[in-house]
């Protein structure tokens, strides 16, 4: 039986090991005014961006001018995408397509998701394989963490085959459409991408096999927490895959990494951010957060490597040695990547 704590404690020899079962069980147990050891993280004030600086201004991109602006319209928006893409790695989407209802149906399917009662959650914890269909927990690893996260999770396979808890009524609904919608917008984010690299529009995604690629929806709930200080919703790391959208309700809390700084996202309504480079998700005392990250990947077969048309072109060594995707999220949800880039272990 779940405890109704949030926390479940088993004796050992040595010491005792806290077993996570939610967050959202532990805030809502009452009289929590501080933030529990287990939890206890510090981030640097140093390290945050100054929010009036424009050299931190988040670029933002125009999805209506690559579908359906004119050439020359086309020509100017793939020049700012290019740019985004190589000075931050991270831009805000606007104008995609994806109707606001859709958007906000699947944050209320979320939100009414982990609402379940943690007995009623128990039969989708899954198993300790990240690539389980269907998954909801808490932190990354309990096993492994050395800080348990302020946040809980469900993460489901969207594609190339489509899964999803059977509960709460309307959640696969509203799932499967708003999956299918943000995947088309990824298509042709993943052309113009092809295209600021002087490659033809569809190299990418035939190269990386897209009409098989991985693709997931992993939603994360963030409650309030007494000491936001003191505690994180998900320290800093890097996305797997090929590209990932992300959508949250009213609250802020995803910071992104820019020249050596963490810059706030504050978010334009119905818009996407695109994240690849390192972020973080912070949490706050004023009211529960709710972000939904779906990240499109190659098929998980698809050993992905260094481009040979890129490193021709620049006449380099390819800088990576080449990987079964599957085995590349395996890697990075290990212990051996905990809190460190993935991308160091195969570098050559």
């Amino acid at each position: 039986m779940a405890p109704t704590s949030g926390l479940e404690v088993v004796e050992s020899p040595q010491t005792q090991a806290t077993k996570v079962t939610s967050i959202k069980v532990l805030t809502e147990s009452g009289g929590l005014a501080s933030v529990p050891s287990e939890y206890t993280f510090t981030t640097n004030p140093n390290d945050q961006a100054d929010s009036n600086d424009p050299e931190h201004s988040i670029p933002v991109i125009d999805f209506s001018l690559l579908t359906s602006g004119s050439p020359d319209q086309r020509s100017t928006i793939i020049h700012e995408l290019r740019k985004a893409c190589e000075e931050w790695g991270f831009f805000m989407l606007i104008n995609h397509g994806v109707p606001e209802s859709v958007m906000k149906e699947m944050i209320n399917a979320c939100e009414t998701f982990f609402n379940l009662s943690d007995e009623e959650k128990k039969e989708f914890r899954g198993t300790k394989d990240v690539l389980d269909p269907i998954k909801c927990g808490t932190s990354f690893d309990v096993a492994i963490d050395k800080v348990f996260l302020w946040r809980d999770f469900i993460k489901v396979r969207s594609h190339p085959q489509f899964y999803s808890p059977h509960k709460p009524i309307g959640f696969s609904e509203a799932a499967l459409e708003f999956s299918q919608r943000t995947r088309e917008v990824a298509t042709e984010l993943l052309k113009a991408i092809s295209e600021t690299l002087d490659l033809d529009f569809d190299y990418i995604a035939d190269t990386m096999n897209w009409d098989q690629g991985l693709q997931l929806l992993a939603a994360n709930y963030y409650p309030t927490c007494p000491e936001p200080d003191r505690a994180i919703g998900i320290p800093a790391h890097t996305d797997h895959g090929l590209l990932t959208l992300l959508i949250q309700n009213e609250m802020g809390g995803l910071q992104v990494q820019h020249k050596g700084k963490w810059v706030n996202w504050n978010a334009m309504p119905n818009a996407f951010v695109y994240k690849s480079v390192w972020h973080r998700a912070v949490v706050n005392n004023r009211a529960t957060r709710i972000s939904i990250a779906v990240p499109h990947g190659p098929a998980i077969d698809k050993v992905v490597m260094p481009s040979p048309v890129l490193c021709e072109r620049e006449g380099r060594a390819p800088a990576y040695v080449g990987m079964p995707y599957k085995d590349y999220i395996q890697l990075q949800q290990s212990s051996k990547s905990y809190m460190k880039s993935c991308l160091d272990h195969i570098r050559i």
